[in-house]
């Protein structure tokens, strides 16, 4: 397993190998999009790409953990030059449904999936290579977040972040604080040396970034969700907390992009791809009591 930090993002990629077979998955690849002049570069998933076809193997799987609100999929990036399934939850239905009247997407986009190769369900297993993968249905984040479990070791995407950073906002559209604390306590249940790889990391101040600890650790000091911290205290606090989130930088153009599995909204006439901007779609969240905005991310 080889981690991809953006340190832009915060978005931590994985490329998950069978080294017998040289099959691989890529999870949760990052496309970079500049938001002031609306560039899109692709030097993030470019890092995976190079590290695969160094080590001579082959994409089986590119996998997402959800439709993620603060960066672009690199999904389709990483097929065109390495082959590969693009899977999602089956749950991105319900996702994609909620969010093609804010963008008014064009009449041909279905919110049936289609847009991905495989759409996976609760306690679903797949190989890569000779590795077992189980699909495991995490809520709460967004409807349709997915964990990847592959032996000791799990892909939890935005659901868990390390013990001191905390756990992912539930105030998107279709989240809820309460489904997250249940999803988060599947996770915990799981052997306490069980190895959880997170999707981003936000180290505080004198911390490097980093993405792997274990539900051990989580029980133990997890600010959020240790040992002790009841459902309604979770939910207190979740919604508390979320109430100062602005909403993050790149929502607009991930959202678009990503619900239709890395690939951009149809060209215009003139040839030119156009991403919109729905005024007044999302309701801005209030400062914080002392008056100054939280950064916008994910947690």
């Amino acid at each position: 397993m080889e981690p991809f930090y953006d340190d832009v993002t915060g978005t931590v990629s994985y490329v998950l190998a069978d080294t017998a077979s040289g099959q691989v998955a890529v999870i949760d690849p990052v496309l970079d999009f500049e938001p002031k002049s609306g560039t899109l570069t692709s030097a993030s998933s470019d890092r995976i790409i190079d590290y695969v076809r160094a080590q001579g193997w082959q994409v089986q799987w590119i996998l997402e953990t959800h439709a993620h609100a603060d960066h672009l999929s690199g999904a389709q990036h990483i097929r065109h030059h390495l082959g590969g399934q693009i899977a999602i939850g089956t749950h991105i239905r319900t996702v994609q449904q909620m969010f093609r009247s804010i963008f008014h997407f064009e009449r041909g986009f279905l919110p049936d999936g289609s847009q991905f190769d495989r759409l996976l369900a609760d306690g679903e297993r797949f190989q890569v290579g000779g590795l077992t993968v189980t699909a495991l249905h995490v809520p709460g984040h967004t409807p349709a977040d997915m964990a990847y479990q592959v032996e000791d070791a799990v892909f939890v995407g935005d659901t868990l972040f390390l013990p001191d950073v905390g756990t992912a906002r539930a105030d998107f559209p279709g989240g809820n604080a309460a489904q997250l604390y249940h999803s988060i306590q599947r996770l915990l249940a799981l052997p306490p040396a069980t190895r959880l790889f997170i999707c981003h990391d936000y180290p505080p101040q004198g911390r490097a970034p980093a993405w792997a600890c274990t539900v051990a650790d989580q029980k133990a000091r997890s600010i959020h969700v240790r040992d002790g911290v009841t459902e309604a205290d979770f939910v207190a606090m979740r919604t508390a907390r979320d109430a100062t989130l602005a909403m993050p930088t790149l929502i607009l153009p991930s959202v678009q992009v990503n619900l239709r599995a890395g690939k951009l909204p149809p060209a215009a006439e003139d040839g030119r791809t156009y991403m919109q901007v729905p005024i007044n779609a999302f309701a801005l969240h209030q400062p914080a009591p002392d008056g100054v905005w939280q950064p916008a991310r994910a947690d």
